[in-house]
């Protein structure tokens, strides 16, 4: 099979990380594109130490200029991208009546309009290749969570974002789906707890107690889910939001 180029976004570290490095493990050129590039150099080394190619890319998700310059690199130095990860997010928890401007359209900005600039910016390549896969991480907060009112609204936006896509890029052999992590262990999940006063190792326990798997996620469950659906034999799953979450949350 020729060489497929993936980006993922928001992959210095979490689940972003995990997902550059199965990518490149299945046998990918991978992009790791966050808001530093030196931070993206951990990542980089662990795909060039087991044999795989990667490349660093910093750029804001939620700047056009910065998107457009960034996706015409990874042209350049890797080949046309056919593989789209929209990971790349960030956090501003607060109960709406506290909730400023400024945490609602960070929020908007990184996960909402981040996913637009970048998929705008990639699917030329996908549709002059005949070829792509779109896959936007959603969140199981898209079904609503006390305090996210920013974040929860914006993955439920991505979901819709997801669907349309599928339609509108279908007939050029590009698929679009959404993963929806549920408690997935990483920084972000640790800042929340941070928020509520709780020490994440009782917030985990508390959470694994909920899950009908008996514990909590990690950034390799995601991962695995977002390497079937970018594959080969993923060419007939489009559209799909799918909860990874231990369970079926309602």
């Amino acid at each position: 099979m020729t060489e497929k180029i993936a980006i993922v976004t928001g992959s210095a570290r979490g689940i972003g990380a995990a997902t550059a490095r199965r990518l490149a493990a299945d046998g990918m050129a991978v992009a790791v594109i966050d808001l530093d590039e030196a931070a993206c150099a951990g990542t980089v080394k662990e795909i060039a130490d087991a044999g795989g190619r990667a490349i660093a890319v910093g750029a804001d998700v939620s700047d056009r200029a910065q998107v457009d310059a960034a996706v015409a690199r990874v042209a350049s130095e890797l080949g046309a991208p056919g593989v789209l990860v929209n990971n790349a997010g960030v956090i501003r928890d607060n109960l709406l009546f506290k909730m400023t401007d400024d945490d609602w359209e960070t929020v908007m900005g990184v996960h909402l309009r981040g996913a637009f600039l970048m998929t705008r910016a990639v699917q030329k390549h996908m549709v002059e290749q005949r070829w792509g896969r779109v896959v936007n991480l959603s969140s199981s907060s898209a079904l609503g969570n006390r305090g996210q009112v920013n974040y929860s609204a914006a993955k439920a936006g991505l979901q819709g974002f997801t669907k349309t896509l599928a339609i509108e890029l279908g007939p050029f052999g590009v698929t679009a789906n959404a993963v929806a992590p549920g408690f997935i262990a990483t920084d972000m999940t640790a800042a929340t707890a941070e928020r509520v006063g709780v020490a994440f190792d009782v917030f985990a326990k508390g959470a694994s107690e909920r899950i009908p798997v008996r514990r909590v996620g990690q950034p390799d469950d995601v991962a695995h889910t977002i390497s079937f659906l970018v594959s080969e034999g993923a060419g007939f799953v489009s559209g799909q939001v799918i909860y990874v979450a231990g369970g079926p949350l309602c």
